[in-house]
């Protein structure tokens, strides 16, 4: 079902099963041409308690909205090159549509604690200053339970449904003593708090990537604000709500994540009638780190189910539209990193960076990488990377 929209954001268009591990389902998506970096707008509504949002908007089509997580920052991410990688194909096919959790970010500080109810509130609030009568919901980490108590609640906004690096209960993430060590942490030392915590979420990470991590998490939040949100994420329950989900549903979790353990994705799609488990490899609980192209492929497959139809070959990728993980790679080659460095950002071996860059040089036409750097910068010159 296409999300339905009147105004405010014109990029968007009007409008228990076993584990599904095969290849045919992961590559079943037929990729369009994507933008290396789609444009993101960012905007604010307000609360009716007066605090104020900030929105970004990235793509074109019908809207996948975004919930926020645990903390973050609109503008810090997008300046990271695998973020944008991740979120560009989703945005050749959605508008996409991200917010920052009050008190963090660009947004306002909230007046009073945070709740389920809050995220809730805020949810709805974003979405209907866009106007978005029914859309789909892409909930990552923490707000996956967030996003299916929204699905419960509302069936009639939520067209589908997907749920990465999601639980329904976070006290069964850790034992009570594990998680007040770790609230104690980042309240008591914020800096070694989101060291460790970067440790968790990017374990095949380099020491570049982890500390860069480590950076944004500090600079989107105040030592009482990650302390505050971090102990919300170890309180959320929505067990009670997920039978009365109606929305086809997606479930997708990393069978060795080290942040949020495999069999609470197993368990939360074993709770929405009818949702499809999809087990995906690697440790990383970030999408957008390890194998993100897997992640977007099974999204994309599952948001757009006509893909998936037998039909005639997609045609020959032209100089341009590259992988997913290939777009990073050429950021990154632009930047100037080595391939030791591009293997340390993207949590992957030296020898599988190397051989990306020999395929986007073959994509591209180009032997050097020089060449690669050029490609990117006249894209950016001709718009085509957005500023």
């Amino acid at each position: 079902m296409e999300a339905t929209v009147r105004r405010a954001c014109p990029a968007v268009r009007p409008g228990t099963t076993p584990a599904d591990t095969s290849a045919s389902y992961l590559n079943s998506w037929r990729p369009a041409l994507v933008d290396p970096e789609p444009r993101q707008q960012i905007r604010f509504c307000a609360t009716p308690a007066g605090a104020r949002v900030a929105y970004a908007t990235a793509g074109r089509g019908p809207a996948l909205l975004v919930p926020a997580a645990w903390i973050g920052h609109l503008e810090l991410s997008w300046q990271d090159p695998a973020v944008r990688a991740f979120y560009a194909p989703l945005a050749a096919h959605r508008t996409v549509v991200r917010y920052d959790k009050p008190d963090c970010g660009l947004s306002d500080p909230w007046p009073g604690r945070q709740t389920l109810e809050t995220d809730l509130k805020v949810l709805r609030v974003v979405a209907d200053e866009l106007r978005l009568d029914r859309f789909d919901v892409l909930g990552i980490s923490m707000a996956a339970p967030v996003s299916a108590a929204f699905a419960a609640r509302h069936p009639d906004r939520v067209g589908r449904l997907v749920l990465y690096g999601g639980y329904a209960n976070g006290r069964r993430i850790a034992s009570a003593g594990v998680a007040a060590a770790m609230v104690d942490l980042v309240q008591a030392h914020w800096g070694l708090g989101s060291d460790v915590l970067a440790d968790v979420f990017l374990p095949d990470g380099g020491a570049e990537t982890k500390a860069h991590f480590a950076r944004l998490q500090r600079e989107s939040a105040t030592t009482e604000v990650a302390a505050r949100l971090l102990a919300q994420c170890y309180e959320l329950e929505v067990e009670g709500l997920l039978d009365q989900i109606a929305a086809p549903t997606l479930v997708l979790h990393r069978r060795d994540d080290r942040a949020i353990p495999y069999r609470l994705g197993r368990d939360l799609a074993a709770r929405i009638p009818g949702a499809r488990l999809v087990s995906l490899a690697g440790r990383s609980h970030l999408p957008y780190a390890g194998d993100a192209a897997a992640v977007i492929g099974a999204i994309l497959a599952f948001l757009d189910p006509s893909a998936r139809r037998p039909g005639p070959a997609p045609p020959a990728r032209s100089a341009g539209a590259l992988t997913a993980r290939q777009l990073q790679v050429a950021a990154l080659v632009a930047e100037g990193l080595t391939n030791r460095q591009i293997a340390e950002r993207l949590g992957i071996q030296e020898r599988s960076a190397e051989g990306h860059l020999e395929r986007i040089r073959q994509r591209l036409g180009v032997g050097s990488r020089a060449q690669v750097a050029a490609w990117w910068a006249r894209r950016a010159d001709a718009n085509e990377v957005p500023g």
